[in-house]
């Protein structure tokens, strides 16, 4: 059945959105944690390297740096300030690792993060050295081979035209250290780290999408159980309906053949009791005829509908007109707008139903001395079919209610409208059996149109 597939569908749908919601998040915290990690790593090799003027310490100094760094770690929330030389200092040093008070250039340390010998082996970088006049007066390239002093010069220049301190230029992570009378450009080889960081997100997506399409084929295999109680019991409630109203069809009618006798019988001829008791059954008959054909709408769709092609300009207009007359009776203002020769792929008797639905829905809620417009024009790919009524007040958080079965604006439920509050939910099960769209909606809670939707064949 049509509402339970979309059920189903709405189900998985909202399952998969969650989990790529969820997923996206913690993919996308670990990429950025781990490309931060990675830039983190580049700015504290790049910042001791602008502390030794574009070298390495000695290897030696490390572990003595590393000691130091642990040891005194606390007293300066985290990090530790170490002077050329090795001896630690006592004031923590700006970003870069110079302590501007003093103009002594010191090497900064992150908490936990420490260098080991191998580090000058694993690092590839080269550097440019500028006067304050912005000529480069020299390279050094010994620690790199795939970048010439042509090359090197452009990417200072480049480098210092942006004016950042810190930054990624191609695949190097660049420093610009200004603490002496020369300015020390300082690039940084993080190509290697770079394709870690994208193989890592390539990776995680990867699984990511793998998991997605691993979930939801389970939970494609599942959900036809999960929803099972569901659908039986939506089966059973409409199996009620369609037996009981077929039940009801035989009392109801020996009810009223009953009436008829006993009024025949009465020697003044016509009794209002007799007559309540023929009007009553006659309602009853009828709300279960329409219960019936809607739980057959929503059974079997296909089954209840002979789709052909029919000239539906001409039908409406004259199912249309019928309804003329009763506007004018009761002082309604009643016009229409109709498009000619418009051709459309349906049943043409449930739509004369819809067009009577509707029609008669506006003429029990139009106000006294209100309008009636009745439309059916052409909108892209469809074809839009609309009753719009003036009514005496109508509420916005009602609308998206109308369509539900028993539901009716009155909460009184007052019975001199008529009707029985299902006939909106038959039209909308004539619409969807069409595949189209029914909506209600209000502009100024004063009025209330009905736009129906069919898509052209």
């Amino acid at each position: 059945m049509k509402m339970i597939r979309r059920l189903r569908f709405r189900m998985i749908t909202v399952s998969m959105l969650a989990l790529a919601i969820v997923l996206a998040v913690i993919i996308g915290a670990a990429n950025i944690m781990n490309y931060r990690q990675m830039v983190t790593e580049a700015d504290e090799i790049t910042a001791l390297l602008a502390e030794n003027g574009g070298s390495f310490p000695e290897a030696g100094s490390f572990a003595r740096l590393n000691d130091a760094a642990g040891k005194h770690a606390p007293k300066n929330n985290g990090t530790l300030t170490v002077p050329d030389g090795g001896n630690t200092g006592s004031e923590s040093s700006p970003e870069g690792g110079m302590n501007k008070s003093s103009g002594s250039p010191g090497r900064r340390y992150g908490r936990g993060n420490t260098f080991s010998a191998e580090t000058p082996f694993e690092s590839r970088f080269f550097t440019v050295t500028v006067n304050n006049e912005g000529t480069c007066t020299g390279t050094g390239l010994d620690k790199i081979a795939s970048v010439d002093s042509s090359t090197a010069e452009a990417y200072a220049e480049a480098v210092l035209s942006a004016g950042k301190e810190r930054g990624f230029i191609d695949s190097y992570r660049y420093l610009v250290d200004e603490r002496t009378d020369d300015i020390l450009v300082i690039f940084l080889d993080r190509s290697r780290s770079l394709a870690t960081v994208k193989r890592f997100l390539f990776t995680s997506i990867i699984i990511a999408l793998g998991g997605l399409l691993a979930v939801f084929l389970l939970i494609l295999l599942f959900s036809g159980r999960i929803i099972r109680p569901f659908v039986d019991n939506y089966e059973k409630q409409r199996r009620f309906i369609t037996d009981a109203g077929h039940e009801l069809k035989t009392p109801l009618a020996i009810i009223n053949a009953d009436a008829e006798v006993l009024e025949m019988e009465q020697e003044d001829g016509e009794n209002e009791w007799i007559a309540d008791i023929r009007k009553q059954t006659a309602r009853l008959s009828e709300l279960t005829a329409e219960l019936i054909a809607l739980s057959r709408m929503e059974e079997d769709s296909a089954a209840s509908f002979i789709m052909a092609d029919f000239p539906v300009s001409e039908m409406a207009a004259e199912a249309a007109d019928s309804y003329n007359g009763p506007a004018l009776s009761r002082g309604f203002d009643f016009t229409t707008d109709i498009r000619p020769s418009l051709m459309l792929h349906g049943d043409e008797r449930a739509v004369g139903q819809l067009i009577g639905i509707l029609m008669d829905n506006a003429l029990k809620y139009t106000n006294e001395g209100g309008s009636i417009k009745f439309s059916l024009t052409r909108a892209g790919k469809y074809i839009r079919l609309a009753v719009f009524n003036t009514c005496d007040s109508i509420d916005r958080a009602s609308l998206p209610h109308l369509f539900d079965r028993f539901y009716r604006t009155d909460s009184s439920r007052n019975s001199g409208t008529g009707g029985y509050g299902i006939g909106l939910s038959i039209a909308q099960a004539i619409v969807s059996a069409h595949k189209g769209k029914i909506s209600a909606e209000t502009s100024d809670g004063h009025s209330l149109t009905v736009t129906a939707l069919f898509p052209l064949k």
